[in-house]
Parts: C-alpha cells; sequence; structure tokens
C-alpha cells in the first residue's frame, strides 16, 4: 500500500472537494458563489460547530438566505470549494457568552475532536478544514510586518494588509508535527501525557523545529521524550489536524535496541510515563479495561491499528471499541 493510500484511510482527507484556486482569483465569482441559492454554509462559533440531534450526528448546513445576517456580524468568512457541483463557505461568529439563539434552535455548538468519530468522511473533513480556516483568520486580523489591520480576500483565502505602505499578504499556514511508531522486535514504544484519560497511551509526538527535517524530528522526539535510540525511520501517511492547526505527519521508526531513560537528565518531562508494549499486553488491556487507546479518529490510532495488525495475534478492530477515550 503506499503512502496516498495509507492517508486517505485517515479522516479528515479524501473527502473530495475542489478548493477552486483558481476561481478563489475571481471576486465576481466569490461574491456570485456567497448568494447563490444552491451554496452551503457551515457557522463556526469559538471553534465549536452547529451539530444536528441525531444519529449519527450531522453538521447543520444553512442556505445563503439563513446565512445573511449573520455574514454580516462575521468574524471571518471563508469559501471552502466546490463539490458534486455545490459550493461550501463557512463563517466565524463572534465570541459572545451565548451562540445566537435561532442556530442554538437547530442544534448544539459541539467540539470537532469529541465528535469527529462519528462523522462521515465528507462532513468530518469540510468541518475540520473549516475549523483551521476560523482559527487562522482569528490569529491573522493584524499585520505581523507593521501591525496594521488586515482584510480577507480570494474567498478568504489570503489576508494583506491595509497599510498601503507595507500590503503585505498573509496566507493560512499550517504546523507541521510528527508522530511516530517506534517498535523494537515485536514491541511498541507508547507514552501518555499526565493529563490523559485513565490507562491511555499514544505514540511519541512532537513539532518539527525551524531548520530540521521531518526525520531528524523523529529521531530527537523519540529520544527526548523516553531516551530511546532510533536506527531507521520510514514514512507511513499523513492527518490534517485542526487543534489547533497542524500537520501531523506519520512515521514508522525502529529502535536500535528497547534501552528507555527513566530520569530527567534523558528525557524532556512531557511524558507521565513511557514504556514497551506487546500486542499480547495491548490485547489484555483493552479486554480487560485498563488500557486505552487515542481515538478512532487520529493518525495515532490508525499507526498503532497497523503495527498490530501485521502480527499473528489478530487484528485490532474487534477489540478497540472495549475502550477507546476520545
Amino acid at each position: 500500500m503506499n503512502a496516498y493510500t495509507f492517508s486517505s484511510r485517515n479522516l479528515f482527507t479524501d473527502y473530495g472537494l475542489d478548493r477552486v484556486h483558481h476561481q478563489l482569483q475571481d471576486e465576481t465569482w466569490v461574491a456570485a458563489q456567497l448568494v447563490h441559492p444552491d451554496t452551503r454554509f457551515l457557522p463556526v462559533w469559538r471553534m465549536l460547530h452547529l451539530i444536528a440531534p441525531g444519529d449519527p450526528p450531522r453538521p447543520v448546513w444553512l442556505t445563503p438566505e439563513a446565512a445573511a445576517a449573520f455574514l454580516v456580524q462575521a468574524a471571518s468568512v471563508t469559501v471552502l470549494g466546490v463539490a458534486e457541483g455545490r459550493t461550501y463557505a463557512t463563517f466565524d461568529l463572534p465570541a459572545t457568552a451565548e451562540p445566537p439563539a435561532t442556530l442554538a434552535a437547530l442544534g448544539a455548538f459541539e467540539d470537532l475532536r469529541r465528535i469527529s468519530p462519528l462523522l462521515s468522511r465528507f462532513d468530518g473533513g469540510m468541518l475540520a478544514y473549516a475549523r483551521a480556516m476560523a482559527y487562522w483568520h482569528a490569529q491573522h486580523r493584524f499585520c505581523g510586518v507593521c501591525g496594521s489591520p488586515t482584510e480577507s480576500r480570494e474567498g478568504g483565502h489570503v489576508r494583506v494588509c491595509t497599510n498601503p505602505q507595507c500590503k503585505q499578504q498573509h496566507f493560512p499556514r499550517t504546523d507541521p508535527a510528527i508522530i511516530v511508531c517506534t517498535t523494537c522486535g515485536d514491541k511498541i514504544l507508547l507514552g501518555r501525557q499526565p493529563t490523559w484519560a485513565k490507562g491511555r497511551y499514544s505514540n511519541i509526538a512532537g513539532f518539527v523545529a525551524p531548520g530540521e527535517s521531518l526525520e531528524d524530528a523523529v529521531v530527537r522526539e523519540v529520544q527526548e521524550e523516553t531516551g530511546a535510540r532510533v536506527a531507521a525511520v520510514h514514512y507511513h501517511s499523513s492527518q490534517p489536524w485542526p487543534f489547533p492547526s497542524s500537520l501531523m505527519l506519520g512515521f514508522t521508526a525502529e529502535a536500535v535496541d528497547d534501552t528507555l531513560c527513566a530520569g530527567p537528565e534523558c528525557n524532556d518531562g512531557e511524558l507521565e510515563d513511557f514504556r514497551w508494549f506487546t500486542r499480547s499486553e495491548i490485547r489484555q488491556g483493552l479486554e480487560a479495561g485498563t488500557f486505552g487507546l487515542p481515538s478512532r479518529s487520529s493518525i495515532s490510532f490508525r499507526l498503532i491499528e497497523d503495527w498490530f495488525d501485521a502480527g499473528d495475534q489478530g487484528h485490532l478492530a474487534p477489540l478497540k471499541l472495549r475502550y477507546n477515550p476520545d
């Protein structure tokens, strides 16, 4: 299986959207889409999404007529793209104490991280995209060069400094972060942060530093957090992770040996615990309810699942629902 196929299995990817780059540069086209009766809008409030009651949950999509009153007061409006001939857009509401009553009557504003495992690929990808753009707009309302206000252009995909002497253009950014399935023989290296649910473990992860290759980041993060030394690094897949604005780059890595350091002199203190697990130990922990995995919506879960299923202990799928905190 190639990397593109691996990535297409991750949530928030492969949801069939044309990002219409060239059309976004045509302000006439953008203006027409914002009032076209077939266009649909996703409201965002405090980085939360409006979800209609039901099983499974579905986001509330507003018509231009229903969205019109909110677009006037929106902190940002972004055209997301076109799918099957329909234009999709999003708007970010002011962070008032309570959401508008007319929207609250349609559903509840929910956290994407919590509901993402229950969403369809299309809905999950669109909500993640909308959240990422709302966050970027909120962080770039002022120019980072001269401090003047910026204004949105090209359907919300560029912010331009309003200072005539500056006119700096600002484009959406993502923060690259590596996440790595580290193995040694038939064991996998997992760690946990103190704020996580009891018993939950995940792969080692961290942000890529300036001037650092992705592979160097893998080696550094594993050694900083656990003391383990990596001998080989292989790319697996990627996943957009808008919490708030990351791109997770998944790798597998082979350790030189199973030596770990627990003292303050050889780990950075971010993890409460880290250790090697066998497939048998993971299976037993899941069956007993004493061991937890990352959310099914995360690339971390996919990395662990692929490693587990490659062994001779059966597949993870029948076990993963027993204890799977978000």
